[in-house]
């Protein structure tokens, strides 16, 4: 947990004034500006803020894994020894030995050519000499350390063989394998499903206690940084804005951007009907035009004719604190809190899934053939079965939220209901009528009303075709407006998303991650639907602007009264949005009610670890911690009785292995378990009060 105590001794990572420049014939950009900062041995150091604020940039001047062109000054002292002014062989021998980097994509870091043995291997014949049987027993221990089951088996497969949270901890082994006394780690966690996070964390936190391991943490992910560190540096366009222990940072923010980027985030013990996410204005200034004045003086509801004059220093603010701030202590949340969007009023269906139905869900099952063996014409065809009997009803008006890990469904169903993937069986009856054909060959009125947006807005959105050509389509195809009518309609659809006029004339390449996915809901809403499919929409993105997107989702479905069906696997995020919550696991619901019923007990024991693992914005919070062994099951031969009696730290017996569970049904809320309500119903809450 954090609150690790910092000893008195040298610190092993020493950065003072750092600047980096990247130089091109055309331009100078200053990515990271007068950047100092200390990490001593067995501490964890977090870095946050928004995409572009020089985070990553930070993190690989500290191993000089920068362009060539890159102008670097300051100092960088790695255990005293400037980092800045080392010939390359002398890095060579520094990187991957004494520090060691984890990138946010493990599979691009490893090589796809190669076993992940062999990968592993090279590490410790390459910087100790070692010979093939000691590194080989070396690799088992240290996969064995990341609590990775049948290491032997994992070190003959390669990199495409393993899950996503596999693949990381892979990484993670081979940078310990030469027990580094630094250890970098740029968003190790981000798309990580909650309970392989929560694995993850756990290991950085045995590391610093094990080896005394100095470690810097960068993550836009505000609940990881408040119970995985010890201090916290907070940066916005290149420069650091402020630096605090964790606990000080939580409690008394003393910047304008730290308290905007705590308000962003979704709390688990407040709705939408009680709680209000406040969305920071406009974006990260460009880095090679920066204003004149404070860099986030654009943004900040608190900006005086000073901070646009001139620019704040960074200076100490209490005891270990620094703010670049000229009001640091004249902050008032009351001023962000007359910012905050209207709350949004419960919808009219609320009490209960069976109302004015909109869509209506019975023992679906979508099962595909994949084949075995070298050869996909060859090869034997085995049965997935990607879900097995899903039934559930979505009200009109309202939010239904399907959770669970990766692999157990929740995108093949709503690939289903929106026609891009045949089922196998079952029924899916959409405003009374039953859907069946696949897109392609659906009425338009049926693609006009049902429309989905997925997780990655750059795999949707033409990049030959500009905003306003994107929503245009959709407006003919639907037949929306009269064509001279259209101009006017996609103003109004971009203002809708809040973005003006001259986004229309942009491509995607010409957009942020957040714009490109607000115009992906522009055209999703052209067409005026009834319902709309919201497939992990925000994953990728930043807290600012994922705050921006879901106050943009709850604004638009107040105005059009859609329904929205929404697949994450963010819990904190879930209970925001929600009004209903389907827990799946391997392709079958095992917990269905309203939101208010799934947060608190009685629990599903696979929502309840679900829930203890979800990272909390405080770092003060007492919580049990319930962890999963093993990986969820291939849905190939899942297995029998009860799909999570491989994994569940509430199996009562072998009824688990051999009988499917009941229906436990109590005012509307179901959970398929064979431990009844009324103990599970005396089973302590996992979230803190």
């Amino acid at each position: 947990m954090s609150g690790h105590p910092v000893t008195s001794a040298a610190p092993v990572l020493e950065i003072e004034n750092l600047g980096v420049e990247y130089v091109d014939a055309f331009q100078r950009t200053a990515a990271v500006r007068d950047l100092s900062l200390t990490v001593h041995a067995g501490e964890v150091y977090g870095i946050v803020g928004e995409s572009g604020c020089g985070k990553t940039t930070a993190a690989l001047a500290c191993v000089r894994y920068l362009p060539a062109k890159t102008r670097l000054s300051g100092h960088i002292k790695f255990q005293g020894q400037d980092i800045l002014s080392l010939s390359q062989r002398e890095l060579r021998r520094l990187r991957g030995n004494r520090i060691a980097m984890v990138y946010q994509d493990s599979l691009a870091a490893l090589n796809p050519a190669l076993t992940i043995g062999l990968q592993m291997a090279e590490v410790l014949t390459t910087h100790q000499h070692a010979t093939d049987a000691a590194a080989r027993d070396a690799c088992l221990e240290m996969l064995r350390r990341v609590h990775i089951s049948d290491p032997a088996l994992v070190l003959r497969r390669y990199p495409h063989q393993l899950s996503g949270g596999m693949q990381q901890r892979v990484v993670i082994a081979m940078a310990l394998l030469l027990r580094p006394s630094l250890l970098i780690m740029d968003e190790p966690t981000t798309g990580l499903d909650v309970t392989i996070q929560a694995a993850v964390l756990d290991l950085v936190n045995d590391l610093r206690r094990e080896f005394g391991t100095a470690i810097l943490f960068i993550s836009h992910n505000l609940g990881v940084i408040a119970g995985l560190c010890d201090r916290v540096g907070v940066m916005y366009a290149g420069e650091m804005v402020e630096e605090a222990d964790i606990h000080s940072l939580f409690q008394a923010p003393k910047h304008p951007y730290t308290i905007g980027l705590l308000r962003c985030v979704p709390r688990l013990d407040a709705s939408k009907q009680t709680y209000s996410l406040w969305s920071i204005p406009g974006r990260v200034p460009p880095l090679s035009d920066l204003p004149a004045g404070c860099v986030f003086a654009a943004r900040c509801p608190m900006a005086q004719a000073e901070c646009r004059e001139r620019a704040p220093a960074l200076l100490p603010v209490g005891r270990g604190r620094r703010s670049r701030c000229f009001f640091w202590d004249k902050l008032d949340p009351a001023v962000f809190a007359a910012q905050l969007p209207d709350r949004v009023s419960a919808p009219a269906a609320a009490g209960s899934l069976r109302g004015t139905e909109l869509l209506d869900v019975a023992d679906l099952r979508v099962h595909f053939r994949q084949s075995e063996g070298m050869f996909s014409l060859l090869g034997k065809q085995r049965k997935v079965l990607a879900v097995d009997g899903v039934t559930f009803s979505l009200p009109s008006r309202s939010t239904l939220s399907i959770v669970g890990e990766s692999g157990s469904g929740k995108s093949t169903i709503a690939r289903t209901i929106a026609g891009l993937t045949p089922l196998t069986a079952g029924q899916i009856r959409f405003d009374n009528q039953e859907l069946k054909a696949l897109v392609r060959r659906r009425q338009v009125s049926t693609l006009q009303a049902l429309q989905m947006v997925f997780q990655n807005p750059d795999s949707t959105l033409n990049p030959q075709k500009t905003a306003a050509d994107e929503l245009r389509r959709s407006l003919r195809l639907f037949r929306v407006v009269p064509r001279a009518q259209e101009d006017a309609a996609i103003e109004q659809l971009l203002q809708a998303v809040g973005l003006n006029s001259s986004y229309g004339q942009r491509y995607p390449a010409q957009l942020s991650g957040g714009e490109k996915q607000r115009i992906a809901i522009a055209r999703a809403f052209a067409g005026r639907p009834r319902l709309v499919l919201c497939d992990e929409p925000t994953s990728s993105l930043d807290v600012s602007v994922q705050s921006m997107v879901l106050n943009l989702l709850l604004r638009l479905q107040q105005d059009y009264g859609v329904s929205l069906l929404f697949i994450s696997h963010d819990l904190s995020l879930v209970r925001y949005m929600s009004d209903f919550v389907a827990i799946i696991y391997l392709g079958k619901i095992c917990q269905i009610g309203r939101v208010e019923q799934v947060f608190h007990p009685p629990y599903h024991p696979y929502t309840e670890a679900l829930l203890s693992a979800v990272p909390i914005p405080n770092p003060a919070a007492q919580r049990s911690r319930i962890r999963l062994t093993g990986n969820i099951p291939s849905p190939v031969d899942p297995p029998r009785g009860c799909p999570f009696h491989t994994r569940c730290p509430r199996k009562v017996g072998p009824v688990c292995e051999q009988v499917a569970p009941p229906a436990q049904q109590q005012d509307g809320h179901i959970i398929y378990c064979h431990i009844p309500l009324a103990e599970l119903s005396q089973l302590p809450a996992v979230l803190p009060a």
